[in-house]
């Protein structure tokens, strides 16, 4: 048998739920906001210069 739940519990507890969330700050936001992009570009360059360096070592060996 399936249990159910009175739907007015249900959306109380939900809302006592949403009550407990802590919502970042602007300052926050904005800080990991720049290292996240911070961190894509230095990931991408990473990638670029590995890949560089690989075509270089090919075209070496494969002429």
């Amino acid at each position: 048998m399936i249990a159910t739940t009175n739907p007015f519990i249900f959306f109380s507890q939900v809302r006592s739920e949403v009550l407990k969330i802590v919502w970042p700050s602007r300052r926050e936001t904005m800080i990991t906001t720049i290292m996240t992009l911070t961190l894509i570009l230095l990931t991408a360059l990473f990638f670029f210069f590995v890949d560089q360096l690989l075509i270089y070592g090919t075209s070496l060996i494969f002429g």
